[in-house]
């Protein structure tokens, strides 16, 4: 009996594929390079890149062009470009106090982007999958000419079962065993792969692929808004536990006598940390949202005491449970995302001084603590990271129309439910 494996036929298309996987990955990755960069990347001959790219390039995933003249003797290497609307994916990001959506390309060119605020409560997820469909009809107004949707990626502030979007407990929203997957495909269609994952875990993997963390083997991200969240890459490979419910840092238990939680728990992290409790401190309105924060902010900025006295003790509870981590965890880069972003140049000095005292030494000296760089819309980014991942596994199946890219389009344009 011939096995699958003696069938030189069926290993010579599984190498085809894995190849054209290798150069659409570093395109998306890097951007435009030259065929001589994509052999070094890929380890490919030079024949074989050609005939991959050409093949790519009459997919519509890539385009070739001339390379700037060099100086030396011969002609340069043609570059190679991803072809941003050649695939495009749909990024939905859920968070506590707005909604966002963007069409994202390959290489990931944001094509289209929304963000709105929406009051800090409890949304039914009815409303918010609906809220999400409108915005998701506004950005597809706004495509200037047409281009190929291949997946749908979302993030949410919660514990999510991968395989079907179960929102197993999102406590700053009040979701408990919400099915959002299948709310999505209710108002998206099923025409194409909806993926859905926890926003830090996404975030991390922006950043890691586009932000500060690039290049990092070993990253601890962890992200302040209403609750906290940590993302983790482990030898350069996401970490998400079991079932996808790895992360969730914002409930350590920090303080037996502090603040009762969002999730029913006393003294999480989150508490200490988290947005509306550095509102709390500085005397603010800790329901005030994103408008509250950015006023706080600028109070800092212009040397308010209560302020800066605020954010010195929320630095110092960072510190406290960073350090826990990093004993734990023994990341080689730790990137603050969200709030924790944007307050880094006021607490840095204080979570630095706070891990030389309390975490162990031989897992702090090799740490680095910086600020993220890709703000707000790392959760969204990631979001599009994983929705693009098929592709980037097996762009085979998406060269010759395996997509009906007017057919999907209009689905999603014609649902417009408004936000």
């Amino acid at each position: 009996m011939t096995s699958i494996r003696d069938e030189p036929g069926l290993r010579s298309e599984t190498i085809r594929r894995a190849n054209l996987s290798s150069i659409v990955r570093v395109l998306h990755a890097d951007g435009p390079a030259t065929r001589s960069r994509l052999v070094a990347r890929t380890g490919l001959t030079r024949s074989a890149i050609r005939g991959l790219t050409g093949e790519l390039v009459a997919g519509g995933l890539v385009r070739e062009g001339r390379a700037a003249p060099l100086g030396t003797p011969g002609r340069p290497s043609p570059l190679v470009f991803p072809q941003p609307r050649g695939a495009v994916v749909l990024a939905l990001d859920i968070e506590v106090d707005s909604l966002a959506a963007a069409y994202i390309g390959l290489g990931g060119e944001v094509l289209e982007h929304v963000r709105v605020d929406r009051p800090r409560g409890h949304s039914s997820l009815v409303d918010v999958v609906d809220d999400l469909a409108g915005l998701a009809a506004v950005v597809a107004d706004r495509r200037p000419d047409p281009f190929t949707t291949v997946g749908i990626g979302v993030a949410i502030p919660g514990i999510v079962r991968r395989a079907d979007g179960l929102v197993s407990v999102a406590p700053n929203l009040g979701w408990r065993d919400e099915p959002l997957g299948d709310q999505l495909v209710r108002v998206l269609g099923d025409d194409l792969p909806i993926s859905v994952a926890n926003e830090a875990d996404l975030a991390v993997l922006a950043e890691s692929r586009r932000g500060a963390a690039v290049g990092a083997d070993h990253v601890l991200f962890v992200s302040g808004e209403v609750g906290v969240g940590g993302g983790l890459i482990v030898e350069g490979r996401p970490f998400t536990g079991v079932a996808g419910y790895g992360g969730e840092v914002g409930h350590l238990p920090v303080n037996p006598a502090g603040q009762v939680c969002s999730c029913g728990a006393i003294g999480c992290w989150e508490t200490e940390v988290g947005a509306m409790a550095l509102l709390r401190r500085a005397g603010r309105n800790p329901a005030g949202g994103r408008a509250e924060m950015d006023a706080l902010l600028a109070d800092a900025a212009a040397g308010s005491a209560a302020v800066l006295a605020a954010l010195e003790e929320t630095g110092r509870w960072l510190g406290l449970g960073l350090a826990g981590l990093l004993n734990v965890l023994n990341p080689r880069l730790v990137v603050f995302g969200g709030l924790f972003q944007r307050i880094h140049p006021w607490v840095a000095s204080i979570v630095e001084a706070e891990l030389d005292r309390r975490a162990l030494s031989a897992p702090r000296r090799p740490v680095r603590v910086v600020a993220g760089s890709l703000g707000d819309e790392a959760p969204l980014i990631g979001a599009a990271e994983l929705a693009f991942e098929p592709v980037l596994a097996d762009p085979a199946r998406w060269l010759h129309g395996s997509i009906d890219r007017a057919r999907n389009q209009a689905k999603l344009t014609d649902r417009r439910v408004v936000a």
